[in-house]
């Protein structure tokens, strides 16, 4: 047993694929095992479980095997930067003024929906796109709610969590528009929340560990790296502004279960090398918190 098993108890530490490009899925998945995380966040792109490759159901159910074999829990991440348009990043959105175009991101979020609940996925990670230049913001946010029932209601019929991400520069871009979206589709149960802990410091007019107690009754995942103010750069543990152990006693107070997922996409240059320091300062991190607030961090 990790000392990562003793010091979490709720959540459970994971890294994202998306910084681990340049490793094979397999390979990434056996690393992240050994460095002791026990979850990952897995996003579907060419280069890990491409959901528009053929025999989908039949690579997922090998990724599936392969997470058992290995004890990691999984979200399903849906951010790949150029999976469904080789020359618009995250083209097209949600928000795209082509009904057509929009249908085929609803499309892939849809079997999204499938590949996780075959995974067992704890959350179905996706987030809104930008606004499209000269959209009044009221068909923007109609456009985003019409999109997302067909989702929601897949979600709810697969049981798996659909956690949209407040995203810096588009539409949903802060809680606030978490809970604007959530009004527009009438409070439905299976759309949950991804905090992603670097961008509440990058925009969120809060503190962080309040952000986070805030965010708490809807969290179905947890993305965290460091960040300064006022910019978005994903940045590794030390290099920007937050201090994590009041976080991290926060996010424990919620009672929050799911995955506390280490998000460092422009890093695979280094990902082997971070995720083993990554996991060494959240241990360490976790350490701390539960000195200072030992009452909101179980052992």
């Amino acid at each position: 047993m990790t000392q990562e098993t003793h010091v979490t108890h709720g959540f459970r530490l994971a890294y994202g694929t998306n910084g681990l490009t340049d490793l094979r899925l397999d390979d990434a998945l056996a690393l992240l095992a050994d460095l002791g995380y026990r979850g990952v966040a897995l996003t579907l792109d060419h280069m890990h479980l491409d959901p528009l490759a053929p025999d989908l159901a039949r690579r997922t159910a090998a990724v599936a095997a392969r997470l058992d074999q290995l004890g990691l829990a999984v979200a399903v991440e849906t951010g790949a930067r150029y999976v469904l348009d080789p020359r618009r990043k995250h083209g097209p959105s949600l928000l795209d003024p082509d009904p057509d175009a929009r249908a085929r991101r609803i499309g892939m979020l849809t079997d999204a929906v499938t590949v996780a609940a075959d995974l067992g996925a704890t959350a179905l990670h996706c987030f809104s796109g930008h606004r499209p230049e000269g959209t009044p913001d009221e068909t923007a946010w109609s456009r985003l709610a019409d999109s997302f029932t067909p989702l929601v209601n897949a979600a709810t019929a697969a049981g798996v969590p659909l956690a949209v991400e407040p995203e810096p520069g588009h539409l949903l871009a802060d809680l606030a528009g978490f809970h604007r979206l959530r009004r527009l589709l009438g409070s439905p149960d299976a759309l949950r929340l991804t905090l992603d802990i670097g961008h509440c410091r990058c925009l969120e007019p809060d503190p962080v560990p309040d952000c986070v107690t805030a965010a708490g009754p809807w969290l179905a995942h947890v993305q965290i790296e460091d960040m300064r103010r006022g910019v978005h750069e994903h940045l590794p543990f030390g290099a920007g502004e937050i201090d994590f152990p009041p976080v991290l006693a926060a996010l424990a107070a919620t009672g929050y279960t799911g995955l506390l997922s280490v998000e460092l996409p422009r890093h695979s240059h280094a990902g082997p090398q971070l995720a083993a320091e990554s996991h060494a300062f959240l241990t360490a991190a976790l350490a701390d918190a539960r000195a200072s607030r030992p009452s909101e961090v179980p052992r």
